[in-house]
């Protein structure tokens, strides 16, 4: 699913990482910790073609990211990989259920098939009588599961996220802990996950230790 060999980054004369080695399975959360300045954020930038390496090689699905275009990678991004950070990042002028089908838009999808799923998501994720509320109008959890539903819109191979529950409190942090490992049972949805929490490291499939630039 997800293959990394030897990712270098630098910024100026910061050696970032140092030689990183990641692989990951498809149906798997791999949770990343370590202490602030490990390079965790910055591996993740890096896997998730956010960011580009010094030097290193970066496979998903078996292609080779360092071969695309700028244009392919960008389209390979919005239809292979979706992302959740610590702030949901939603656009408050729009619905949930417009925020949600984003990148389905941006990737071709007609109005109707893209509504229809974000919809089916929503539901999905308990937000069924919330699909026309805007970010405001929604609680920090429900935010963040319509950033969960926009990760998901176009079927990634790869859900990357940062620090997804740091901004939440410990109850709304435990439901979201607990629909990643529902999304990977019922979807065997791939999770890549940076984070600090650790109910949420026990809960993953495995955990990697990042210190000074390299996993440990």
């Amino acid at each position: 699913m997800l293959k990394a060999n030897s990712i270098h980054k630098s910024y100026g004369q910061l050696q970032i990482l140092k030689g990183v080695d990641l692989e990951v399975q498809r149906g798997e959360i791999v949770t990343i910790v370590g202490a602030s300045g490990a390079g965790k954020s910055s591996l993740l930038s890096i896997l998730g073609t956010l960011d580009k390496p010094d030097s290193g090689r970066l496979f998903i699905n078996d292609v080779e990211l360092s071969k695309l275009s700028n244009k392919s990678l960008s389209d390979f991004r919005n239809r292979k990989i979706g992302f959740i950070f610590q702030f949901h990042h939603l656009l408050a002028e729009f619905s949930a259920i417009e925020n949600v089908c984003i990148p389905a838009f941006i990737a071709g999808t007609p109005r109707a098939e893209a509504e229809r799923k974000a919809s089916e998501l929503l539901e999905l994720l308990g937000l069924k009588d919330r699909v026309n509320h805007k970010p405001n109008q929604l609680s920090g959890g429900e935010q963040q599961r319509v950033a969960v539903a926009r990760a998901l819109i176009n079927n990634p191979a790869l859900i990357f996220a940062d620090e997804p529950s740091g901004n939440l409190d410990s109850v709304n942090a435990l439901e979201l802990h607990e629909l990643f490992i529902k999304l990977r049972d019922d979807f065997n949805q791939t999770f890549v996950i940076v984070t600090h929490n650790e109910d949420l490291a026990n809960l993953s499939d495995r955990t990697v230790l990042m210190k000074d630039g390299l996993i440990v």
